[in-house]
């Protein structure tokens, strides 16, 4: 490997938090670039130069939120907890609809791991499946308690288990739920529907097959603002990106499909969910502290098509769609959004990136429905033999790890074979996104994983990467650097990907590269996932937040496999961005970090006591 390149910051060696390297490894000492590569001149065509300026902006604010070992991101100086912001969203005097329960032993129920092979048969919409589909997706999973402390948890996890995230059932009239097709906002702490409003049943008889519904998911910055300051724009898409495949996993287990309607744009889908009864959020020119209320609004992310697995390709006519969409502003909304903080701090770098990622209504005309692709199997009897539902309900983010829990070279190849996007290609590439749960996704895969391998019995100790898109392979290579192996591992299974680039001890590096958080270094591997990234953008500047979603989808994926085989895992957020890439050998923002992960036998507080999920206890948060 070639000499590290001089560095303008330095360290003490003596430092307890900084000690030798493995000699492959770099120092992680480095002068520090904000800078990226600018977008072209702007050109007198007023449509592509907003779009430059989108990019620009987006650029800004990618590089303004990265953390670095000098300096972290722009945010809170401490913790205002007088003003968490409420994690459950409600609609006062919307109409609220209980839906029903489910024990989480069932021995009909499929096995998590035959997903991945095949769906079983689809069953038709009706209260008790859309109430399993919620139960198993959105819904709470538990609370905890300690001493006066008391806190729910939910099956789709969350960034400092702030829930930024909120979900919208649109659906055609379901017996004994409801007589008229609706629109209605999910509350999960109540496990129920809040009817937000009516609607013509032809919306879907006109439009969609029988037994389709809708999900659309909208997300609140300020609660992750409230924590965690300007950076958590990036972690309301990851949450997005995990609800995503929660609502995936949870409809495969029913036998439905689910699709991503990404040729609607920002105005239809702030439509179709009623958003509009939150007023255009006026951005300050700099953060600002105060009585802010309307920071409480809710940004639209995406909607889900969610339809029987056995329908195959159908047309969705979007300028249709979108015609009749733009009538739901006339409907009668119900309810009025609860205040969530008394006081607020509005990080305004926040709120200008989401304007700059607003989609506009694409020309697409037709849904692309691939057929179920099955995902590779190698070691099939690392599974516990959970159920669906016993690893989407039973699923934490561990908070510390044990750093003596391995798993076998087998276990570790079958869990990153259910990280591809397009499953078993039998001899073709991966690229498209086919396989559960990353199927629900509109694009090609973007998105690789740098992976710090510590304790898997067989492989040796240090850095590998997961190609997901081998149309990225020799751009990667050659961007990456140039002493790296590229060697397949030993045992690995011909349609796995993954290549060995150094060996070596780098459990210090992945710690230090995760702000110093030894859980990185603890488990059995961890990752850092590395985004196809300025060139997607440039294409299309609103591709920013599905990056991130796309981290999320493969984190879901990365939460589930673990507890499937009796260990665990948590997201990481927290990366020292650039040190990263310079470990790597990137430089630019051709590719770029956008989230971390890590596996490993879990460490659990025997102070925190659990509580069933439903019912809860008398609590607010």
């Amino acid at each position: 490997m070639p000499p590290f390149p001089p560095s303008s910051f330095s360290i003490s060696a003596t430092s307890p938090r900084f000690h030798t390297l493995p000699s492959f490894l770099p120092n992680l000492t480095m002068s520090f670039s904000s800078s990226s590569s600018s977008p072209s001149p702007f050109t007198t065509n007023p449509k592509q130069e907003s779009q430059d300026q989108n990019l620009l902006q987006i650029l800004k604010y990618h590089n303004q939120t990265k953390h670095f070992f000098n300096r972290y991101a722009r945010g809170p100086r401490g913790l205002d907890w007088a003003n968490q912001p409420n994690p459950f969203r409600r609609y006062v005097s919307a109409p609220l609809l209980p839906l029903l329960q489910f024990p989480t032993f069932n021995s009909e129920a499929p096995l998590y791991s035959s997903l991945f092979h095949s769906l079983p048969p689809p069953k038709p919409i009706s209260k008790s499946t859309i109430s399993q589909f919620l139960y198993d997706s959105l819904a709470l999973s538990a609370w905890k308690t300690t001493g006066f402390s008391t806190w729910s948890l939910r099956v789709n996890p969350s960034s400092g288990n702030l829930h930024p995230t909120e979900a919208y059932i649109v659906a055609p009239p379901i017996e004994s739920l409801s007589s008229s097709a609706f629109v209605a906002h999910y509350a999960p702490k109540e496990h129920g529907l809040e009817i937000r409003a009516e609607i013509s049943s032809n919306f879907f008889t006109k439009l969609f097959p029988k037994n389709t519904f809708l999900v659309g998911f909208s997300s609140i910055f300020w609660r992750e603002a409230w924590k965690y300051g300007e950076r958590a724009f990036r972690y309301c898409n990851h949450d997005v990106g995990h609800a995503i495949a929660a609502v995936a996993m949870a409809a495969a287990a029913i036998g439905w499909d689910v699709k991503l309607l990404d040729g609607l744009g920002y105005e239809d889908l702030r439509k179709l969910m009623g958003l509009e009864i939150f007023p255009k959020f006026q951005i300050p020119s700099q953060p600002v502290k105060g009585k802010i209320p309307e920071i409480e609004f809710e940004h639209p992310d995406c909607v889900l098509a969610v339809f029987p697995s056995n329908v195959g390709e159908f047309d969705v006519n979007y300028e249709e769609l979108s015609s009749t969409i733009s009538k739901f502003s006339k409907l009668e909304w119900k309810g009025k959004p609860n205040l969530l903080s008394k006081e607020h701090v509005c990080w305004d770098m926040i709120y200008r990136t989401a304007e700059a990622v607003e989609k506009p209504r694409t020309a697409e005309n037709r849904l692309a429905v691939d057929p179920f692709q099955s995902s590779g199997v190698c070691f099939e009897s690392s599974y516990k033999g959970f159920t669906v539902r016993e690893v989407v309900r039973k699923r934490r983010s561990a908070v510390d790890m044990d750093g003596e829990t391995a798993i076998e070279r087998d276990t570790f190849y079958q869990i990153l074979l259910h990280c591809l996007p397009s499953g078993c290609t039998n001899g073709e590439s991966q690229k498209r996104q086919l396989a559960l749960p990353f199927r629900a996704l509109s694009w090609e895969a973007e998105v690789h994983a740098a992976l710090f391998v510590h304790r898997v019995a067989g492989l040796p100790q240090g850095l590998y990467f997961l190609v997901r898109n081998e149309d990225h392979f020799d751009e990667l290579k050659k961007t990456m650097r140039p002493g790296f192996m590229w060697k397949k591992p030993q045992g690995c299974p011909d349609e796995l990907p993954l290549y060995e680039l150094e060996r070596g001890d780098c459990r210090l590096l992945a710690e230090r590269l995760s702000c110093h958080q030894e859980i990185a270094s603890h488990g059995c591997f961890s990752l850092g996932m590395i985004a196809h990234f300025e060139p997607v953008l440039r294409e299309k500047v609103w591709m920013y937040p599905r990056l991130f979603w796309e981290t999320g989808v493969l984190g879901q994926v990365l939460y589930l496999e673990p507890h499937a085989i009796g260990i665990s895992a948590t997201g990481i957020g927290c990366y020292f961005d650039d040190h990263v890439h310079e470990m790597l050998g990137l430089k630019g923002s051709t590719f770029q970090s956008l989230y971390h992960f890590t596996v490993g036998g879990p460490v659990l507080d025997k102070r925190i006591m659990s509580l069933p999920a439903y019912p809860g206890p008398d609590v607010g948060a």
